[in-house]
């Protein structure tokens, strides 16, 4: 038995204790010794059953997929929970609260959605939808290759960042690393409009 254990071997113990003592069913299991914030994240996939890490809120623009919200979502929240702190955040950085927002089936739930924001689920029957709400909802699924592209090319997939506010921070620099990526896109093919050939492209 050690006697007046410094701050890091007490932690150490404490968690050790905690990992000999958890069982299958044990609620905030510790998943890793060094990053005992990691939380086990159901992803109801075949393929991948679950994911180690933590959540993340992501909000972008209708039109051209600009990220204008991002948050580290730790506790592993139920997502139609975190909806009104994503609209939030996404008014203090642009200056403007949406009218609509269009959502997957993880934000069902009348009961989390803004009274003054109009929340569209994927789960509505396409034959009740207008064709504007139509198109918005495919729009809807350009959501995904941002999440593909924060996670493997702005190094979202794995956060070398201590602890949850590293997390936080991981999350901020990718999605601000993937706007900035754009942005020089942008640049790129408007100060080289006159150099390239008219069926040369930038993906943007």
């Amino acid at each position: 038995k050690v006697e007046n254990p410094n701050i890091r071997l007490k932690s150490l113990l404490e968690i050790s204790e905690r990992i000999l003592t958890q069982t299958k069913n044990s609620k905030n299991k510790i998943y890793s010794i060094h990053a005992p914030e990691v939380e086990c994240i159901s992803k109801g996939k075949s393929h991948k059953r679950y994911e180690f890490g933590c959540k993340v809120s992501l909000v972008t623009t209708s039109k051209s997929n600009w990220i204008v919200g991002v948050q580290a979502l730790h506790g592993n929240p139920y997502d139609g929970h975190t909806l009104k702190d994503a609209i939030n955040q996404m008014e203090k950085v642009v200056g403007l609260r949406p009218k609509e927002v269009y959502v997957d089936l993880g934000y069902k739930g009348k009961d989390h959605h803004p009274e003054d924001v109009q929340v569209h689920l994927s789960n509505k029957s396409r034959k009740n939808m207008t064709r504007w709400e139509r198109m918005w909802m495919n729009r809807r699924s350009a959501i995904e290759p941002v999440i593909s592209h924060l996670k493997h090319d702005h190094n979202m997939i794995r956060n070398f960042l201590k602890g949850r506010e590293g997390d936080r921070i991981n999350a901020l620099f990718a999605a601000a690393g993937c706007n900035f990526s754009k942005l020089l896109r942008a640049f790129l093919s408007l100060f080289l409009k006159d150099y390239i050939s008219p069926s040369f492209s930038f993906a943007i």
